[in-house]
């Protein structure tokens, strides 16, 4: 299932051991290497110092939430040595400047979307600068037109080959049936009337 990263904030972790919520996340951690979330930080009052749930403890997510075993799945933010690492770096994907190969500045990110199996960013949401806004305010950009990831931006492809492949999968398919288009007639060549 594709889901925006607006969603998961808030989305309540339940526990099988206790048949209740344990806490919400409060933020995603993101491997910018490999734009996949490893793991989120959750809050709630029975949180405590162990704040981390590894992707891979759990088990479903649903509408209702992240289901996991129990409360003892959380780790502390420096007892598993990669998502240590990766909490140093303080990477947040919202807010990344965006631009082209050419320093064309195309926005800045204000959403993106993941496989809620695996939990890879699969499109980021750009926001368009004022000017490029009045024509189209937001652009989608897929995670195969992203060259580099830094600190401070994200670099994809050509402005002009991110819209034209944006293009390409918005090709219109009418989902209804025009009442006032005649229906082509069925001939077929083989069937005669041999009387």
């Amino acid at each position: 299932m594709i889901i925006a990263s607006s969603n998961l904030i808030g989305t309540p972790i339940l526990s099988l051991q206790t048949s209740s919520a344990i806490g919400v996340i409060s933020e995603p951690i993101i491997d910018p290497n490999t734009l996949k979330i490893i793991a989120f930080k959750l809050t709630g009052p029975l949180i405590r110092s162990a704040n981390i749930l590894d992707v891979k403890l759990i088990r479903e997510y649903s509408k209702f939430g992240m289901v996991i075993d129990s409360i003892e799945d959380l780790s502390t933010p420096d007892e598993i040595v990669n998502i240590s690492k990766i909490l140093g770096l303080n990477f947040n994907l919202i807010g990344l400047k965006v631009e082209t190969k050419k320093h064309t500045k195309l926005g800045k990110i204000t959403d993106y979307t993941l496989t809620s199996e695996d939990f890879i960013i699969q499109q980021i949401i750009v926001q368009r600068p004022i000017l490029k806004a009045i024509i189209d305010p937001e652009l989608t950009i897929s995670r195969k037109e992203i060259v580099e990831i830094t600190d401070y931006k994200v670099i994809v492809k050509d402005e002009e080959k991110v819209l034209k492949s944006r293009a390409e999968h918005e090709d219109f398919i009418p989902n209804f049936v025009n009442p006032f288009r005649k229906k082509e007639p069925d001939y077929n060549p083989s069937k005669t009337n041999d009387n």
